[in-house]
């Protein structure tokens, strides 16, 4: 009986030692690795990054209207429970102020923090893992020169297991596959760019694709519409099921007006949104409208916000 106990024990601490390890944070990048990249970010370049990305949507402070100041603490409500967005201005003490760029590419790339702890997947780097390491570095340029923001938001506000941080190592293992995207050398350059804004910084899937019990999108149906997070509303059908009677042209006048070709306005989420593409070059909307018209049909046509 008690070499029975032993073995039981012994085989619950081996279990427990093998989720402990596999379930462990996993930097895409040491510093001797991305010192090798050789990489020199700009700041201008990487102000096309920050608004691609929408950075201030989750990140600005809440209850004033400058968008580059990136206290965070705007309350983003799941079904999992309620997370608030660190400030990551360049305060050295409650933002990022004193992170190295590498610290900030295995953050947007591999959702693991300085300390080596993980990202909730409520931090989208499911998409911003395919970001370019030189978009990474111009985006750290670009934040280092925005003002210091003092305070930290309230700690999320979670329910039991989604409180346990360490189990999120166990869903990335399920569903995140820490890489870029696969090359698809038969596309245009234009075609080339709107995929990469779209699935990469931009991360329009992670708004507009179905999830399933544990939060990921289910990439069969990818930009074909969801509910929206917060349960307020729908996130609308992008492919061609939704936006079949769209042009080019329509979707680029949408993301640089706000403005539909029924006339209407993009609202909710959109709004900020709109915000932010159309402080890019033209150019980069165009390339999002030629991605966007290329996808296949999914699901059901566009469904409005109530």
């Amino acid at each position: 009986m008690k070499r029975l106990s032993f073995i039981l024990v012994s085989l619950l601490l081996a279990s427990g030692a093998l989720l402990w390890w596999v379930s462990s944070p996993k930097a895409r990048f040491s510093s001797l690795e991305w010192r090798s990249l050789g990489i020199s970010g700009d700041p201008t370049r990487g102000s096309r990054m920050f608004f691609a990305g929408g950075c201030d949507s989750c990140h600005a402070t809440p209850g004033q209207s400058d968008p580059l100041r990136l206290g965070g603490g705007l309350e983003l409500q799941t079904p999992f429970g309620s997370f608030y967005p660190p400030n990551i201005s360049s305060d050295r003490v409650d933002g990022i102020g004193s992170w190295r760029e590498v610290d900030l590419a295995n953050a947007l790339l591999s959702g693991v923090s300085p300390q080596g702890q993980h990202y909730y997947p409520a931090f989208p780097y499911t998409s911003y893992q395919r970001m370019k390491p030189s978009d990474v570095a111009d985006l750290f340029a670009f934040l280092r020169t925005l003002p210091p923001v003092q305070g930290r938001p309230p700690v999320h506000h979670l329910s039991f297991p989604f409180s346990v941080r360490r189990a999120v190592g166990l869903w990335k293992l399920l569903f995140f596959d820490n890489s870029g995207l696969a090359p698809d050398p038969e596309q245009s350059p234009e075609w080339k760019l709107g995929r990469y804004l779209v699935e990469g910084p931009g991360h329009c899937e992670e708004c507009h694709t179905p999830r399933n019990f544990l939060g990921a999108t289910k990439q069969a149906l990818k930009l074909g519409g969801a509910p929206v997070l917060d349960g307020r509303g729908n996130a609308p059908n992008l492919t061609a099921a939704g936006l079949a009677d769209w042009t080019k042209a329509d979707i680029v006048e949408a993301l640089t007006s706000g403005f539909t070709p029924d006339g209407d306005v993009l609202g909710g989420g959109m709004t900020s949104v709109v915000r932010n593409l159309a402080r890019l070059p033209q150019s980069d909307r165009e390339a999002i409208a030629a991605y966007i018209k290329s996808l296949p049909p999914i699901g059901g046509p566009v469904r409005r916000n109530p």
